[in-house]
């Protein structure tokens, strides 16, 4: 019997989640959507694409979020194509977790630009779709573990190298998690 993974990595209690999540807290909205959507294209989608050359869903969605960032199209255009090309690509890929992982890891990143709550759930369904693509479907939960804080470091990384020192306008948001 095949193994079954988790959908998402990572433990929101862990002292570095909690602190990513305070750093989150202190940036602006502007800031938290481009940092999500920027490391979702960067880190993310790349290991939906090579998995699934063919499909432009998640990459759809992060095109539509920052569309919607610079004023080209309205929200419900966006929103339909994250629950309807993004989210459809991940319910369709049971059969492969690293992809299944990254596409929601895209939703969420491109879901920011509605609720910035969604930029955890960048880290978590990241983290799997890293933690599968590196080690494979076989490890352990503290092989993935350490793989998901490893992420949450690069994560916390690239948020600070571009964080507002003293933003006057920070975010408030709601962690619901």
């Amino acid at each position: 019997m095949a193994k079954k993974l988790r959908k998402m990595l990572g433990n929101v209690n862990a002292p570095s989640t909690v602190a990513l999540m305070r750093l989150i807290d202190t940036q602006s909205r502007a800031t938290i959507c481009n940092w999500c959507i920027g490391y979702a294209e960067e880190n993310i989608l790349p290991l939906f694409e090579k998995h699934c050359q063919n499909d432009d869903r998640p990459r759809n969605a992060l095109n539509a979020s920052r569309d919607y960032l610079d004023g080209k199209v309205k929200f419900p255009v966006v929103k339909n194509i994250i629950l309807n090309e993004c989210h459809a690509a991940a319910r369709e890929l049971d059969a492969n977790p690293v992809a299944q992982a990254a596409a929601r890891a895209c939703g969420q990143g491109s879901a920011v630009v509605h609720t910035l709550s969604h930029s955890i759930g960048l880290y978590f369904y990241g983290a799997a779709a890293l933690a599968y693509d590196i080690l494979g479907l076989n490890a352990t939960e503290a092989e993935y573990g350490k793989i998901a804080e490893e992420v949450c470091a690069d994560m916390t990384a690239a948020l600070q190298a571009i964080a507002v020192e003293d933003e006057p306008n920070p975010a408030k948001i709601k962690w619901s998690c």
